[in-house]
């Protein structure tokens, strides 16, 4: 699978990040590393790093970045295990609170932020606020698929549980907007996931978002292909499925965990005997495609969808690799001036709905 391919952006674009350097389960090493990986693809990006500035600038030296790179001094941390609520009361002087705020004040035109995801929405949702006409947002991911871009968008994976027709509407047309102006695809295909294609299977809230969704495709900009299963999340039929927060978490880490067992196994099996270990050295290129194309850290950035604002998450457990792929989605995005286009879409969609509803 190919790195994922953004619209067209300005080769030009000064684009400015702003990092929690902080945040995640590596440590702000893997962080300042991966912001030198992201430089070598994206040369006019620029970084507002935010974290405890002593560590930070033995980092930035070691990986040649002072250039790019400005510190914002933030010398307290949002830990994995910090609720949401305490963040919210106590997390004014924390690097994640920092590099929303720079989002917020528009001395930056993206956040990325590998750290607790709870308190991150949190903080997002009251410092940079909703998208007009948006009831909730969304994590909207990329997912390894046979497609031809190579990967699918899906949302929402756990930005909340709950999700009615109209939540689901909107996750289509922003789900949309992402696949055609993050991407460059015209006319997206969107999916419902449910728990079988007919019609009349689901819950009640899935027969109301069918039509809803169904009825606002031409407007939007969309191709509704209707109900979809599980086994179609990584298929080529689709290119955006829509689902509640709840469904979308588990079939995420259901994939992560499945995936994680088919590589042990494959090692086990191929370490199995001598007779194995010939057949491992024969298949030793094709395994590497394989892993290649299923490697999640090329995808690695779940994007809030519907705030005023652009924030990725990247996975805590993010290393170099993976924290490149964040900053440069969150770049792409920004170029593109993703988040503006969103809006303009989300406004005029709801407006065709109420009028088609009145």
């Amino acid at each position: 699978m190919s790195d994922p391919k953004p619209s067209e952006v300005d080769p030009g674009s000064n684009i400015i990040i702003s990092v929690d350097a902080m945040g995640g389960d590596s440590g702000p090493g893997a962080v300042i590393a991966g912001l030198s990986i992201a430089l070598k693809s994206y040369p006019n990006i620029k970084y507002l790093v935010h974290g405890q500035k002593n560590l930070l600038q033995n980092l930035i030296q070691q990986e040649n970045l002072g250039q790019v790179c400005t510190i914002i001094d933030a010398d307290k941390v949002v830990s994995m295990n910090d609720k949401p609520s305490q963040v919210m009361r106590s997390g004014k002087g924390t690097s994640m609170w920092s590099a929303i705020s720079s989002v917020k004040q528009e001395k930056a035109d993206a956040c990325v932020s590998c750290g607790n995801t709870g308190a991150l929405l949190a903080v997002s949702m009251v410092r940079l606020r909703m998208i007009p006409g948006i009831n909730r947002p969304a994590i909207s991911i990329l997912w390894p698929s046979l497609g031809s871009n190579g990967f699918n968008v899906m949302l929402d994976v756990g930005a909340d549980i709950r999700a009615d027709e109209n939540d689901l509407l909107q996750f289509a047309l922003m789900g949309s907007s992402y696949s055609r102006n993050g991407f460059g695809i015209k006319n997206p295909k969107v999916g419902l996931l449910n728990v079988g294609t007919e019609e009349h299977k689901g819950r009640p809230e899935l027969k109301l978002a069918y039509d809803l969704i169904s009825a606002a495709a031409d407007y939007g900009g969309f191709e509704f292909i209707g109900f979809v299963e599980g086994n179609d999340i990584p298929s080529s039929r689709v290119d955006v499925i829509v689902t509640d927060g709840f469904t979308g978490n588990i079939a995420l880490k259901c994939a992560e965990g499945t995936a994680s067992f088919i590589g042990s196994a494959l090692k086990n099996a191929f370490r199995y005997n001598i007779l194995s270990r010939i057949v491992a050295l024969v298949a030793n290129a094709p395994l590497r495609r394989l892993k290649k194309t299923t490697d999640p850290r090329r995808v690695n950035g779940g994007v809030f969808l519907g705030l005023n604002g652009t924030v990725v998450k990247s996975h805590g457990a993010a290393d170099p690799t993976a924290v490149a792929a964040a900053v440069s989605l969150a770049y792409r995005l920004a170029a593109a001036k993703f988040n503006s286009r969103l809006a303009a879409r989300v406004a005029s969609s709801n407006s065709f709905i109420d009028k088609k509803s009145g």
